[in-house]
């Protein structure tokens, strides 16, 4: 159902994503590199706020460590959304960060994307969901995935999305204490960048198959706390690393299995990492609004 406001949405969420594999097929000239990927939604979000001011500034309200407003993806998104529909409101943004920064969730990517579609609501720009979409990959590759609301088969930088059906299940997600800088995984010259390309059907066919991560091998080169949660995990499961990490995960059939992998956690980690549950969404928790339902 459609939202109702007095110019304000409170508990917008910003929901994370799983890299259930990853493979670096190439790099184009400019350095970007050529990625193909299956991204799952799962029920672990930021929770965003937001209410309309009359002129056009754009306040977070609240602080956020190592990160100022100035570079904060949710700030840079609503001036992008302001100047590109020429609105003249403004708006007062509060961000409730639950998803760790350099976790390889995608976090700063999907609280951009909420701020384009609540701001999109709010202030009546009307944008379609296509130019929204183009509006997000100026702000970051990952940013589309979110505001094309369903899991999805990704190739190109990210930003060629397919719409993918994805297993129903639970996974069991460790943060291992570390926050991973993208930058020193893509640049390291031990990254593999010429795997072979791969289908939707082919992973479609089997999605819980051995599929891998290609960045994870350098991530733990440089970060043995991500192989540590990998090798304990991998007790449990097809173990492996999200995005550029840190972060790492594996499926699970249903939630009791997560909840008594979640309960044996080694007593020397529990100090070290967060560790929790989340269930696999089928679509984006914004399509439900009905004034999302024509973008």
């Amino acid at each position: 159902m459609k939202p109702a406001h007095d110019g304000k949405l409170r508990n917008c969420p910003a929901p994370a994503k799983l890299n259930l594999f990853l493979h670096v097929v190439g790099q184009r000239a400019d350095g970007y590199h050529l990625l193909e990927s299956a991204f799952q939604l799962i029920d672990h979000a930021d929770l965003l706020h937001f209410s309309v001011r009359d002129d056009s500034e754009i306040i977070r309200t609240n602080d956020l460590a190592g990160v100022s407003p100035e570079t904060d993806l949710v700030v840079r998104a609503a001036k992008l959304l302001q100047t590109h529909t020429g609105s003249k409101s403004g708006a007062e943004i509060t961000l409730e960060k639950k998803l760790p920064m350099g976790g390889g969730l995608g976090g700063g990517s999907s609280d951009a994307a909420t701020t384009l579609i609540a701001l999109n609501y709010l202030w009546n720009t009307g944008l379609s969901r296509q130019q929204l979409m183009g509006l997000g990959l100026q702000l970051g590759a990952d940013v589309p995935f979110f505001l094309f609301g369903q899991n999805a088969f990704a190739q190109g930088v990210g930003e060629q999305l397919t719409p993918l059906t994805t297993p129903d299940c639970w996974y069991v997600v460790i943060e291992p204490g570390v926050s991973v800088p993208t930058q020193a995984i893509f640049s390291s010259k031990a990254l593999t960048r010429n795997s072979p390309s791969i289908t939707v059907s082919d992973f479609q066919s089997c999605p819980n198959g051995a599929w891998r991560n290609d960045l994870q091998d350098v991530a733990v080169q440089l970060f043995p706390e991500i192989l540590a949660a990998l090798r304990w995990l991998n007790g449990y499961g097809n173990a492996k690393m999200t995005g550029s990490g840190s972060c790492v995960f594996c499926a699970c059939p249903n939630e009791n299995t997560a909840v008594e992998i979640l309960n044996n956690v080694p007593h020397q980690f529990t100090n070290k990492w967060t560790v929790w549950k989340a269930k696999a969404l089928k679509e984006h928790p914004l399509l439900s609004w009905s004034e999302f339902d024509y973008l």
